[in-house]
């Protein structure tokens, strides 16, 4: 009775993928009745199974997106790092400013990181032969003094911030019916990255403007030296 039973429930698993698009249960279908042997050489081809994998919902219409955002947050990290060597130079001596950029590089080179592990755990990939064609013809100017440096970040963070608000948009205003709607990406961006990016913006626009104000005195050398200190102590 037992193995009329088991026969019962795979005849209806065939059915079913057969009666379905695109699925896994379609990859597996051609499967059953074979012999073991054929069983085997059946899974060993990668292409056989297709669509067994872990896409699902928007990755498919996200995925171009996460790989800009990717790229525009690896480009960031280089550019912060190019700065804090500026203000490590022996000329610069800005321990302060290097700290802080040197933070901001690490932070987005983390992100990176976490960004290509969020892709790869939802089925995609990224292809970093493809080059990134934002700012890429123009090299970034890392020799700015302190205030022109604050308002450089500030011009990256908001820029950060406008590239995961794209990828946030796209993931929820998409419709279930078009595969473009996306909410566990969605929330992954909520979490991980609009209200760190939001800090972000607030805290260096709030450095730019106490600097601007702080060098209008009788001595802004002094006032850059001491607001240099303040940022050691962030």
């Amino acid at each position: 009775m037992k193995y009329f039973i088991a026969f019962a429930l795979i005849a209806a698993v065939c059915a079913l993928a057969q009666a379905q698009e695109q699925t896994c249960q379609v990859d597996v279908q051609s499967a059953c009745g074979q012999t073991a042997n054929a069983l085997m050489a059946f899974f060993s081809d990668e292409s056989g199974v297709s669509n067994c994998n872990a896409r699902y919902a928007a990755i498919g219409h996200l995925e171009p997106k996460l790989q800009d955002y990717i790229q525009l947050q690896l480009k960031k990290s280089y550019e912060y790092l190019l700065l804090a060597t500026h203000f490590n130079s022996y000329q610069m001596n800005r321990p302060g400013f290097q700290k802080l950029y040197q933070g901001l590089s690490d932070r987005s080179f983390d992100d990176t990181i976490e960004l290509i592990k969020q892709v790869t755990r939802r089925g995609g990939s990224v292809d970093f032969s493809k080059a990134h064609d934002k700012g890429v013809a123009h090299p970034p100017e890392v020799h700015l003094n302190e205030l022109e440096s604050l308002a450089r970040a500030l011009d990256n963070e908001k820029e950060l911030t406008n590239g995961a608000i794209h990828v946030h948009t796209s993931a929820t205003h998409g419709t279930t019916q078009n595969r473009e709607h996306d909410p566990e990406m969605a929330h992954y961006l909520q979490e991980n990255f609009l209200s760190k990016q939001a800090e972000s913006v607030r805290k260096l626009s709030g450095y730019a403007n106490d600097l601007s104000k702080l060098v209008t005195v009788r001595e802004p050398s002094l006032s850059v030296y001491l607001f240099d200190e303040y940022l050691q102590k962030q």
